[in-house]
């Protein structure tokens, strides 16, 4: 594997920081309400670009075993989390604490890093590993935040009604039955990502612009950031030992986990928190302070992790 070069995670960090700025200045001088772009997230740009990944993937058995084994170890997390904290905090702060428990920004700050230190079959690992955890989001992490302000019916409804579990179906039959996507709505898809991307970093913005000193939760901050950059680490690099002593690990395979594991808060803990008005400002501080560490800790991480892996 490559050495690991701390300049390679500025880019990102700057890029997202910035777009964090542009939210911050639409709530404060333009006053852009947020929830609207919550809802268009959730609800039509997460699934396409979701389904685009998926269908230019090519999901083959292996690639969704990658997925399957995401999506269990972080629903089994946030449950967890919220079987710990439910009686320490708050019923809104512990569903959108349990909810960050099992993902990060794998994607917005995640996917730049995974550009620079992978190879493009490693890549490839990386991303399907990351749709696991995209799955959670909306499926078992949706239901624990909802949680949080409805009760069990209405919090199955609400997950019944997201669009991105169809994505996901319809790319698969879509892959399984080797159909073709016409090339033209592809080019159309490609516009997504880049705005998935955008609005998910903006609304952080936005949703800060409307926060209040008084807003400030230390306790909460401090669980996120421990479960963040505490428990996520550890599990990574337990997971590659774990596999590691079992049968043989490609190194790409190995290094995507340990990324998976380093990577700041998602910016989607805002993005749903918007959406079901659990807290929101909270969420977005949390995220802010996790992605402002990151330059300082990732590279820190990974070049610990990895020595200890073999890498």
């Amino acid at each position: 594997m490559p050495a690991l070069d701390p300049g390679a995670l500025m880019g990102p960090l700057w890029t997202l920081l910035a777009y964090v700025a542009l939210g911050w200045l639409a709530a404060r001088r333009l006053a852009v309400d947020p929830r609207p772009v919550a809802t268009l997230l959730i609800y039509l740009i997460a699934p396409l670009t979701f389904f685009r990944a998926l269908t230019l993937g090519g999901p083959t058995p292996g690639y969704l075993l990658l997925t399957l084994a995401t999506f269990l170890t972080a629903s089994l997390l946030a449950l967890a989390v919220h079987r710990l904290t439910r009686h320490r905090f708050a019923a809104q702060e512990s569903a959108l604490l349990a909810f960050s428990a099992g993902t990060g920004n794998t994607g917005y700050f995640g996917l730049p890093v995974a550009l620079v230190l992978l190879p493009p079959e490693g890549v490839t690992l990386y991303l399907f590993c990351v749709l696991g955890i995209t799955l959670y989001e909306f499926t078992v992490g949706f239901y624990l935040s909802a949680r949080g302000q409805f009760s069990v019916g209405e919090s199955l409804a609400k997950i019944v009604r997201l669009p991105l579990v169809y994505a996901f179906l319809a790319a698969l039959l879509v892959s399984g039955l080797g159909m073709a996507v016409p090339e033209a709505a592809m080019e159309g898809l490609a516009v997504f990502p880049a705005t998935y991307t955008l609005l998910g970093m903006m609304i952080i913005g936005m949703t800060l612009g409307r926060v209040s000193l008084r807003e400030v939760d230390g306790r909460f901050i401090g669980a996120c950031v421990a479960i963040r950059y505490g428990l996520w680490p550890l599990l990574a690099l337990g997971a590659v030992l774990v596999l590691q002593a079992l049968a043989p690990l490609s190194p790409e395979l190995a290094m995507a986990i340990l990324l998976l594991g380093v990577v700041p808060m998602a910016a989607n803990v805002v993005v749903v928190a918007m959406e079901l008005g659990i807290a929101p400002a909270k969420g977005a501080l949390a995220v802010l302070v996790t992605t402002l560490a990151a330059p300082l800790l990732i590279p820190l991480y990974l070049t610990l992790m990895m020595r200890l892996a073999g890498l």
